[in-house]
């Protein structure tokens, strides 16, 4: 199964009871078509009222454009756009990753070198 991040705009006509009977309803179509709910985001108000949802879920790729039908039938959906995303790391993969060697500078080298290892080089 893959990773994908359900991005909906929510009329803000809705009252609260609407819009967590929405979410549920969403989050069954995921369900019923095999998919697992990982995160959810609560609505945020955005610009001229809208309602900005979010669902983080897994899913096989098959059953991706049936679920994108089911949602794209809701009215009170105004638009929605499903996202890939990449599979997130465990923590236990991040802490025992190996880590970067830190490079450290060299020494500092004074101007005089400099100017006279320039004046070898050219030919001066």
């Amino acid at each position: 199964m893959k990773h994908y991040e359900l991005i909906y705009l929510i009329s803000p006509d809705l009252s609260e009871t609407e819009i967590n009977v929405l979410e549920n309803k969403i989050i069954s179509f995921i369900q019923e078509e095999g998919g697992v709910l990982i995160e959810t985001v609560k609505p945020v108000k955005k610009n001229e009222g809208n309602l900005l949802a979010d669902l983080i879920f897994q899913i096989t790729p098959e059953k991706l454009e049936i679920l994108g039908k089911k949602i794209k039938s809701e009215n009170q959906i105004l638009r929605h756009l499903i996202l890939t995303r990449k599979k997130p790391r465990a923590v236990s993969e991040i802490l025992t990753r190996p880590r970067k060697e830190i490079i450290k500078p060299k020494t500092k080298v004074e101007l005089k070198e400099i100017e006279k290892k320039l004046e070898e080089i050219l030919g001066e």
